[in-house]
């Protein structure tokens, strides 16, 4: 019987997944604002291009985990951990500077910033890898270690403009009874990113040299630049549509824009933006110890051939956009657009997941619960990160809000890196499952934390007005 080749079963792949998004998204519960055809669809060719680079910076993000296992010993898990932390570091605190920045000069040009930056950066990575393996290459001050920590975290510097802008313009474009569904979409565009991340780069390692893996998306994303500044505008009023009021923390807030201290001190005293920044550390923990790790470890313990493993990106991909979607109609039509109860159960469910993981890393069933996990915090990211920001903080202070939220992710991110990196198995040690007891059991307290907060966001609602759309 004759095999389907490898890259027509990843073109099959796209093809389903790109059929259930389209399924998800035509069937989608409406909420009646008003909003004219027109609107509507310039709206989707606003968000739709805007949402898709931002999943291609994921791409060029998560293309380090599919790097390390290709490269072997010349990158150990120790390295990779260290490489890891210093990009997630520099992205956890660049929001210090790149929220204000995005709050004034608009999430248009700071998604065209981040995508050129991330482009060169990973043509870079690809450029040094290719002389290691290639050319025989040996960088200055032992291994790639050095070299890979300063690049891979100025990508990461530039990365950090790509969930501010988002969140960014789409406060502009959505209303807050319909930012629930927008968290929704928000958990699709990050599972696609997934998906881009490790089956495709996972494919392009297997039948290209490894630094490809990084030549790829520094092109694609340079397609990305081109169609976004011709496409994407801020408002709806830069594209030929009316503005209106999105009755966020910001409606009737028309005086001048504050200055960075005052826009700082405001968000750092909303009790609420801080719960959520503190959840979100939490998630940032939870997601890439399950993320990062799980497809580490099954290479480790010789089961990267498994379905699970061998599926990750895709499976990732149908998780987020399965826990996106029922996080965002849940919050809307359910709790009436509050995010917290949501992310309380989705909590409740990274907590179940984290017990099952200590006692089931043996178990062929492993995969299927850190898939489940998966779904949890995507779902919990996309209420939180891509919609809590915007109402809490309001369209004009979005990119400070987003900015403290996504940088506590990412700080979060950054400690899960340093700390298991140091405490995980090495060597032979790593080939046996049961000495990865360490890895459920950092993850354990942290899923407690983060579910305590989110009960404490359980009544909370943004401050803003009745209105509605008129348009």
């Amino acid at each position: 019987m004759p095999t389907i080749p490898d890259w027509l079963t990843q073109l099959l792949a796209i093809g389903i997944l790109l059929g259930a998004i389209a399924l998800v998204i035509l069937n989608l519960p409406r909420v009646e604002l008003g909003h004219s055809p027109a609107f509507l669809k310039r709206r989707f060719w606003n968000w739709f291009p805007l949402g898709l680079t931002y999943a291609f910076l994921y791409m060029g993000r998560y293309n380090l985990t599919v790097s390390k296992n290709a490269l072997g010993d010349l990158m150990s898990t120790a390295d990779f951990g260290t490489i890891f932390f210093w990009g997630t570091l520099t992205y956890g605190t660049a929001f210090v500077i790149n929220g204000p920045l995005t709050d004034h000069w608009g999430g248009r040009r700071t998604i065209l910033i981040a995508a050129a930056g991330s482009a060169v950066c990973n043509l870079l990575l690809g450029l040094v890898t290719w002389l290691v393996i290639a050319r025989g290459w040996n960088p200055p001050g032992g291994g790639l270690v050095p070299i890979f920590s300063v690049v891979y975290a100025a990508n990461m510097y530039f990365q950090s403009f790509g969930a501010v802008s988002i969140v960014k313009v789409n406060a502009a474009w959505f209303h807050v009874r319909e930012r629930g569904i927008l968290g929704g979409l928000f958990g699709i565009l990050i599972s696609l990113g997934l998906y881009f991340a490790y089956d495709w780069s996972g494919f392009i390692v297997k039948h290209a040299p490894t630094y490809w893996v990084f030549i790829v998306p520094a092109i694609i994303l340079t397609g990305f630049w081109i169609i976004d500044y011709f496409i994407i505008r801020d408002t709806p009023g830069e594209a030929g549509q009316p503005d209106f009021d999105v009755a966020d923390a910001s409606s009737f807030d028309t005086g001048p824009p504050l200055g960075l201290a005052a826009v700082a001190k405001k968000m750092f005293t909303n009790p609420v933006i801080v719960t959520i920044a503190l959840i979100e550390f939490c998630s940032g923990f939870l997601r890439n110890a399950v993320m990062q790790w799980y497809i580490i470890f099954a290479k480790q313990v010789g089961i990267a051939e498994s379905f699970v493993p061998k599926n990750w990106g895709l499976l990732l991909c149908v998780a987020g956009i399965t826990g996106g979607m029922l996080a965002g109609v849940i919050s809307d039509y359910v709790f009436h657009s509050r995010r917290g109860p949501v992310a309380a159960f989705l909590y409740a469910g990274l907590m179940l997941g984290a017990v099952l993981v200590y006692f089931m890393l043996s178990s062929p069933l492993l995969g299927f619960v850190a898939v489940f996990m998966s779904l949890c915090f995507i779902g919990v990211h996309g209420m939180l990160s891509g919609t809590a920001s915007m109402d809490f903080g309001g369209r004009k202070n979005a990119g400070v809000a987003v900015g403290i939220i996504d940088g506590l992710v990412y700080l979060g991110t950054a400690m899960q890196s340093l700390l298991l990196g140091k405490v995980l198995p090495l060597g032979d040690a790593a080939k046996n499952p049961e000495n990865w007891r360490n890895w459920p059991l950092a993850m354990m307290p942290v899923a407690v934390i983060g579910f305590l907060l989110c009960l404490r966001l359980w009544h909370a609602r943004p401050n803003s007005s009745k209105a509605v759309a008129a348009h």
